[in-house]
């Protein structure tokens, strides 16, 4: 999105460039991503950046309501209630199409936001490694107003804080199965935390254990939480000895009520110029004329799950559980990051972390996903080149 420095980093990119990139990533914690990785990051320039962050803070405005637990009530399911809920959500991201606007200007248009941790550690070292590997200039930051070691102290402030790493378990539904397991390795490489399977998961009284590669008991004070709780209910196979919705003495580093909550439940209720008109499906009396330029999303699905873009009239009435979907506005994400052969789209997400008792989120990284296809996604972009996760450096 900065003409000189994409020309530079475009006429300047090779194929060993890239394979340093991902050999870079393999050697930080012997593991590999089950995604793709992207040849480049993105470049944005002040005046977007400042648009961005606008942009946020009118989103902002309705998370960060004292009301808000009022607001997203309808979000939380009886059978999905969990005890124990915090005051504020720990994680929120915001996710953005990059757009133009009715003049021609680059604006970002929301496209969801989650209250579930997005892969906080992975785009630390990404980031890192992208620098080293292509030479990013130093005027670039992908971390917003802070150093890379601070950026690692606010994530252990807020997710081991006062215990000791032994005592916090990253807990996950079978994680080295999971297509993020990349970050699972880096936040354990990073904190020193433990990598746990539900199923893993010892209970005595209303405490949780786990054992250590030596077969030893250790309580298990803090959950940083990963897993999605409506999945963990699919899973009857799956051994567990605890229930989520147990009186448990443990802290939730992420409450699973939060995923609920903060989710495509709310958009709605947001109304910026940065947010496309949405609607919950089932307080609609009437739909759109023009159905050919809306979307339908299942509210809770994640990764993109169940969207469809395509709908008529017919599709929306044969839905019986309406209160499970939103109709939202379609965006056309504009290719402004020039490649080696067709320019790609890019969506980025803002990371937020909110520290326990703090009066509201600091923005704190983001996520970038580069596609060339009909939607961000894998399937949208097979036998593709400079697409996949990435992330984005800022002009400082």
């Amino acid at each position: 999105m900065i003409t000189e420095i994409r020309q530079w980093f475009n006429k300047e990119f090779t194929d060993k460039k890239y394979e340093d990139l991902l050999r870079g990533i393999h050697k930080a914690y012997n593991a590999s991503p089950n995604f793709r990785v992207a040849e480049s990051p993105i470049f944005i320039d002040k005046k977007l950046k400042s648009v961005l962050l606008e942009a946020c803070e009118e989103v902002g405005q309705v998370i960060f309501k004292s009301n808000f637990k009022e607001i997203s009530q309808g979000a939380i399911f009886e059978e999905y209630d969990v005890p124990n809920e915090t005051e504020h959500t720990t994680f929120l991201q915001m996710d953005f199409g990059i757009c133009k606007d009715e003049n021609g200007e680059l604006i970002p248009q929301l496209i969801e936001v989650q209250g579930f941790p997005s892969l906080y550690f992975f785009q630390y070292v990404i980031s890192e490694i992208y620098r080293t590997s292509f030479n990013i200039p130093s005027n670039f930051n992908s971390i917003i107003d802070l150093t890379s070691e601070e950026y690692v102290q606010k994530m252990k402030e807020v997710i081991v804080g006062d215990s000791l790493p032994e005592n916090v378990v990253m807990l996950e539904i079978e994680p080295e199965k999971q297509n993020t397991y990349i970050d699972f390795v880096c936040t354990e490489g990073v904190l020193g935390i433990k990598i746990l399977c539900v199923s893993n998961v010892l209970k005595e009284g209303n405490k949780l254990f786990y054992k250590n590669e030596e077969g030893r008991k250790v309580a298990i004070k803090k959950i940083y939480n990963r897993v999605i709780f409506d999945e963990l209910e699919k899973r009857d196979d799956l051994k567990r000895n605890f229930s989520f919705k147990d009186e448990l003495d443990v802290e939730w580093i992420g409450h699973p009520n939060w995923f609920f909550r903060i989710s495509k439940y709310i958009l709605p209720f947001i109304k910026t110029k940065y947010n496309p008109e949405s609607f919950h499906l089932s307080k609609m009396e009437n739909y759109p004329e023009d159905l050919e330029n809306y979307v339908l999303k299942p509210i809770f699905s994640f990764a993109g799950t169940g969207v469809k873009l395509n709908i008529r009239k017919e599709d929306l009435d044969a839905i019986d559980n309406k209160e499970n979907f939103i109709l939202q506005k379609k965006v056309k994400y504009e290719p402004v990051i020039p490649t080696m052969d067709e320019p790609a789209k890019c969506e980025i997400r803002m990371l937020y972390i909110w520290k326990r008792g703090a009066a509201r989120p600091i923005l704190i990284n983001n996520l970038v996903r580069l596609s060339k296809g009909e939607m961000i996604g894998v399937k949208y972009n097979k036998d593709k080149t400079w697409v996949g996760g990435s992330v984005a450096f800022f002009e400082e």
